[in-house]
């Protein structure tokens, strides 16, 4: 086995490519979830980018996370038929119901909330993702059903 992280085999592999860095990034995120600190560094060692340029493109992005996110990412769409259906009332649903606020996870790591600019699912407006499920035509009353679903599928894993 390997001494090499993962995030350092993901650096080497994107290394030599003219900005390459924003791709490598993804790869890690799409790999594991997130990237942390830890990435962050392996990262700069490895394509000899300086760990504040790394940072400054992992904050300025809203769709990185540096932090694990919960066992379940709800994204709801803010996009403009979304948002025009209702979905800024659904999103407040999901904050009051999980006690957490966008790009936040509950404490106990079950629920990750997000919201995102457009699914492509305009015509089944207003919708909500998780985990890759969509959910169309919500309402902010279907929320607790769907949080519901999701506690049952994390209890029988």
């Amino acid at each position: 086995m390997s001494d090499v992280s993962q995030a350092a085999q993901i650096a080497n592999k994107w290394r030599k490519k003219r900005g390459s860095l924003i791709m490598a990034l993804h790869e890690i995120q799409d790999v594991k979830g997130y990237v942390d600190w830890q990435d962050a560094v392996d990262v700069s060692l490895n394509m000899g980018v300086p760990l504040a340029r790394i940072y400054e493109v992992l904050t300025f992005y809203n769709f990185f996370k540096l932090e694990a996110p919960g066992k379940a990412v709800i994204s709801v769409c803010t996009g403009t038929a979304c948002y025009l259906k209702g979905n800024d009332k659904v999103l407040e649903k999901f904050k009051s119901e999980l006690g957490i606020n966008e790009g936040e996870s509950t404490k106990d790591k079950m629920f990750h909330l997000q919201s995102v600019r457009c699914v492509g699912c305009c015509g089944l407006a207003p919708v909500c993702v998780v985990n890759g499920k969509t959910y169309g035509r919500m309402t902010p009353e279907m929320v607790p059903e769907i949080l519901a679903e999701w506690r049952k599928t994390f209890e029988e894993e």
